[in-house]
């Protein structure tokens, strides 16, 4: 088990034939969609088929339908039935996080950051105890904000989502979907920004975007010969500062070099 989620893959709630492909399919998480992917008319059938297919023993997350909709309290109510699932809510704001934590006490949630007001709210639901994690809808963010999706546009919004997180000691959060599935060299690369800002995972809609994701996500091939490097030449110097191809290294570049290196083997880094 990987200790940060790098891949969430969401499947639609409506489509159980997909369920068992979706968690096959080597993402670290599997979110059973309740709420966008599920058509009004479909929201009960696609609930009663999320908890066949969980069934208490199955682990997955669930995005639940918004704090403000007719659905969300028999959503609360499936997911208190059944404390081994977790919970992504979407347009999460202060208000219906909080509201969402008290329902669900001790349950995994992650807050599904795409709207204005969830960003202005930012700092106060990083705050929150019991949340696990902030993941940005991008999508809608960028729909509502009128601010584009593109180029270096909404970096300011990504950067700030990464420091109120670790400000907040919450995990790293994941970034927003890449909407293009078939193009795996642009998914790599959204996915490698991703990671260059500070995120820890990235929103998949597609299984195609999952090993692109989780690749990305892991240190390169350069990086790991540079980490050992680092820490050999640390090591040798006895804890001394030391210099690595010509910078400097001390304890912070050490600690990032071993991060690298036990990322990439699946160490614990506690």
């Amino acid at each position: 088990m990987v200790e940060v989620a790098r891949s969430l893959l969401f499947v639609p709630g409506n489509r159980p034939e997909r369920f068992d492909k979706a968690s096959a399919s080597g993402a670290h998480e599997v979110i059973l969609d309740l709420e966008d992917a599920v058509a009004p008319a479909e929201k009960t059938t696609a609930r009663d088929a999320v908890a066949a297919w969980l069934d208490g023993r199955r682990r997955a997350l669930v995005r639940i339908n918004a704090a403000q909709t007719e659905w969300f309290e028999d959503d609360i109510r499936l997911i208190q039935s059944m404390p081994s699932v977790g919970v992504m809510l979407p347009k999460a704001d202060n208000e219906s996080l909080t509201r969402t934590i008290a329902a669900l006490p001790g349950c995994r949630i992650i807050a599904l950051l795409e709207t204005v007001q969830g960003y202005i709210d930012l700092r106060s639901m990083a705050a929150l105890p019991g949340l696990e994690r902030i993941a940005f809808g991008s999508v809608d963010f960028a729909a509502e904000s009128g601010i584009s999706d593109e180029g270096d546009a909404m970096t300011p919004v990504r950067i700030q989502i990464v420091l109120e997180s670790c400000h907040a000691g919450l995990a790293a959060p994941a970034d927003g979907v890449s909407v293009n599935f078939t193009d795996q060299d642009r998914m790599r690369q959204d996915a490698r920004i991703s990671r260059q800002l500070g995120f820890g995972g990235k929103l998949c809609i597609h299984p195609a975007q999952v090993g692109a994701v989780n690749a990305a996500f892991l240190p390169s091939a350069d990086e790991i010969q540079w980490a050992e490097r680092v820490v050999a030449a640390f090591t040798a110097s006895a804890g001394g500062a030391t210099s690595v191809d010509g910078k400097m290294i001390d304890k912070p570049v050490v600690d990032r070099a071993r991060r690298m290196i036990a990322e990439f083997t699946g160490a614990s880094l506690a």
